[in-house]
């Protein structure tokens, strides 16, 4: 068989009436859900499909509920072909995603684990103090050159948070600072594009959140991978489970190296890889990174069916 990666895609990729299709005809899908909902105390599966989008959007409900989407794909995967993947990874949120997919945390502790991270983010930073946003057509030496001398200037945290694609890194700070560094970027020929979030992730404002977090993860259990496993903060394969929990909680203060975690997964010789998780921002991203390596979403029934079968091709 081919050697191929599973990709496991972060915040904002959720939506309401994700795998809806799923749902109703895939029984461990429903009930995947329904483990979920038994273990965070909420109904997240009514949450999901007749909620209500603001209700979703918030950091504490979208964790969770992409969480289990991509572990009810994963499981109903397991179900349809033994083709495994060899490396797994997540962008942001979706490292979790990966590590229950991987065995090494347990999905109850997981889905916990991602409620209270939500929780935890939100409450680090007053809403209304904390931006994101999208800067466009500079390089990633351009963004942290900017960011670093609008945060000298104005003594406020402002930094790269994503390293998405070679075009495309997104910033996370204080309002100001964030605004001013939009304004530094489309002077020298860049275009910015404010995220709708109200955390502001990958930076240093997430400090007592990561605090908090690693408090909740004294008593978990983390095990080794049953595949590689290449983690945000490092972009590289990590296999002890001592480092792979300390990057997690790095992760929340520092930027998510996407650009070379795909072209990690490049070198490994994977040219295929396929997206668990809903939505398809992660097969876009790739199209930027490594247009040679093909990445195919399964968020929808036919797209997963197509996906089972480029196994066996």
């Amino acid at each position: 068989m081919k050697k191929i990666a599973f990709l496991f895609p972060g915040q904002g990729s959720q939506k309401l009436g994700m795998l809806s299709d799923f749902i109703t005809q895939e029984p461990i899908v429903l009930s995947t859900f329904q483990e979920a909902s038994d273990y965070l105390s909420f109904d997240l599966l009514a949450l999901t499909q007749q909620g209500s989008v603001e209700a979703l959007d918030l950091t504490e409900h979208a964790q969770p509920a992409i969480l289990t989407a991509s572990v009810a794909l994963w499981r109903l995967w397991n179900t349809r072909t033994d083709c495994r993947p060899d490396v797994m990874m997540g962008h942001s949120l979706g490292e979790y995603s990966a590590l229950v997919c991987s065995d090494v945390l347990s999905f109850q502790d997981a889905v916990q684990l991602v409620y209270r991270r939500g929780q935890h983010m939100q409450e680090a930073v007053p809403v209304g103090s904390g931006m994101m946003a999208a800067l466009l057509k500079l390089t990633a030496d351009q963004v942290i050159d900017l960011c670093s001398k609008v945060s000298a200037e104005l003594q406020q945290i402002v930094a790269p948070a994503n390293f998405n694609t070679p075009g495309q890194t997104v910033i996370s700070g204080t309002v100001d600072a964030v605004e001013q560094v939009i304004l530094a970027s489309q002077a020298v020929g860049g275009r910015a594009k404010k995220l709708p979030v109200t955390v502001p992730s990958h930076c240093l404002l997430m400090q007592s959140a990561a605090d908090r977090l690693q408090r909740d993860m004294r008593h978990l259990i983390f095990n080794n991978p049953s595949c590689k496993l290449i983690q945000n903060v490092s972009a590289n394969i990590e296999n002890n489970p001592n480092h792979i929990r300390d990057h997690l909680i790095a992760q929340l203060y520092s930027p998510v190296r996407w650009t070379d975690s795909i072209r990690s997964l490049f070198h490994l010789d994977i040219h295929q890889a396929y997206e668990c998780g809903p939505g398809r921002i992660l097969t876009g991203l790739n199209k930027r990174i490594e247009p040679m390596q093909i990445v195919m979403p399964i968020d929808q029934i036919d797209q997963f069916k197509a996906a089972i079968l480029s196994t066996s091709t």
